[in-house]
């Protein structure tokens, strides 16, 4: 089984990597990108019985920052 975390920063953070990359788009000539904001996937094999509220927890403590991060959590 696994789990997809999404990762992003939160509305009004912030995000200068992105700020960075849409830059660096209108360099290179793709003058239509207004804004771009910058997350992370995190991909975890868990083993059986793993249950969405234990990688909720995970997030909570570790793969998240929940002061300037949001995250989803998708079980595939």
């Amino acid at each position: 089984m696994k789990a997809r975390v999404h990762v992003m920063l939160k509305d009004g953070v912030l995000d200068p990597q992105g700020e960075a990359v849409r830059h660096a788009l209108g360099a290179l000539g793709f003058d239509g990108v207004e804004g771009v904001r910058q997350g992370k996937v995190i991909e975890l094999d868990l083993a059986e019985g793993t249950d969405e509220a234990t990688v909720r927890e995970m997030c909570e403590k570790l793969l998240a920052n929940t002061v300037i991060e949001s995250y989803q959590v998708e079980l595939v």
